[in-house]
């Protein structure tokens, strides 16, 4: 008897996703500006899917205010570049510390609240956030700021350089998030949290420190948004509070991207991902009905498939892209 993580269909999976990455970093030499901008911004949805899926489909955390860390790191990179005088690169990094620091008393005060509380408090942390940067004049107030050329220049020599750069970026952080939340899974610490998301009651009395888990996984995961978050306004060049703690945008979109793709899972908000952006670049010329067809999507997934459509094909075919749990073989002896 056997065993192992990794399944047959992992290692080729694996094989076939460097030679994808390898295809993708290439992308500056083959694609054009608009597939580049295209795929920029899946990257970064997946990113954030990503995380907000370690929140919710792990720790328990669903929070509709995630849109408080991608606007907060946006507004951070304007500050450091602006009158810090960062390079915009350094100051993605230092959006992710920052977006860490101040996540840290904002957990302490709403994790105080459980569920439905939990969630209502997390969009009102965000509403605070939009409304505190509204105030800040040298950051353009309500009316919002854009980025100096100089500073846009200083990222390189060229526009398909930016944009080149700006491309390689998007792909490293979201090869970066999903890397991380891999790692974070694989690890003690991982264990852990897996244990709580199965049974929070059993892994408490087996001496898990049940709030601590949680406190690390929100600090984590507001850190990297933020650093996403930075990422996205450097592209657009131009922030305001409405855009950068929209609900919709940075929220809503991402909770249907990690639904219909399998909550819970490292595959689901690939998925999901996907699918979101199939349906958007089909389907966004209709309009409103486009987000009624989105809504009538999630709630099919909800309905028919309550953990995704990778839920749907891992059942099928018992597939494992990322191995996190342990599989059993039986050696079977002749004789």
């Amino acid at each position: 008897m056997r065993v192992t993580r990794a399944s047959n269909a992992a290692r080729i999976a694996a094989v076939l996703g460097l030679i994808g990455l390898v295809v993708l970093a290439l992308g500056p030499y083959w694609a054009g500006r608009a597939d580049m901008r295209l795929m920029s911004e899946i990257f970064l949805y997946l990113a954030l899917a990503s995380l907000w899926n370690l929140m919710a489909g792990y720790a328990g955390l669903v929070s509709v205010g995630q849109q408080a860390f991608v606007g907060f790191g946006g507004y951070m990179l304007f500050a450091l570049t602006i009158f810090g005088g960062l390079s915009p690169v350094v100051a993605i990094g230092g959006a992710a510390v920052l977006g860490a620091l101040i996540a840290v008393p904002v957990a302490v005060l709403i994790f105080r609240l459980r569920g439905a509380y939990f969630a209502i408090g997390t969009w009102v942390m965000a509403e605070v956030f939009r409304l505190t940067f509204a105030q800040v004049s040298s950051l353009g107030g309500g009316s919002g700021s854009s980025l100096p050329v100089n500073i846009v220049r200083s990222m390189a020599n060229g526009r398909a350089a930016r944009e080149a750069l700006s491309y390689w970026l998007a792909l490293g952080i979201a090869v970066v998030v999903i890397a991380a939340v891999y790692l974070f899974l694989r690890s003690r610490q991982g264990l852990a949290l897996t244990a709580i998301r199965d049974n929070e009651l059993a892994a408490g009395s087996l001496g898990i420190d049940i709030w601590r888990t949680k406190f690390v996984v929100y600090i984590v995961t507001a850190g990297l948004t933020s650093m996403v978050g930075a990422l996205i306004f450097l592209q657009k060049l131009r922030i305001s509070p409405d855009a950068a703690f929209s609900v919709n945008d940075w929220t809503a979109f991402v909770i249907f991207i990690v639904v219909i793709g399998g909550i819970g899972t490292l595959e689901g908000p690939i998925i999901g991902t996907l699918i979101f952006f199939a349906l958007r670049e089909t389907l966004a010329d209709l309009g409103s009905v486009y987000l009624l067809i989105l809504g009538a999507v999630a709630i099919v997934i909800m309905l028919k498939a309550p953990k995704g459509v990778w839920g749907l094909i891992r059942a099928r075919y018992d597939l494992e892209l990322f191995p996190l749990s342990y599989r059993v073989h039986t050696d079977k002896k002749e004789g």
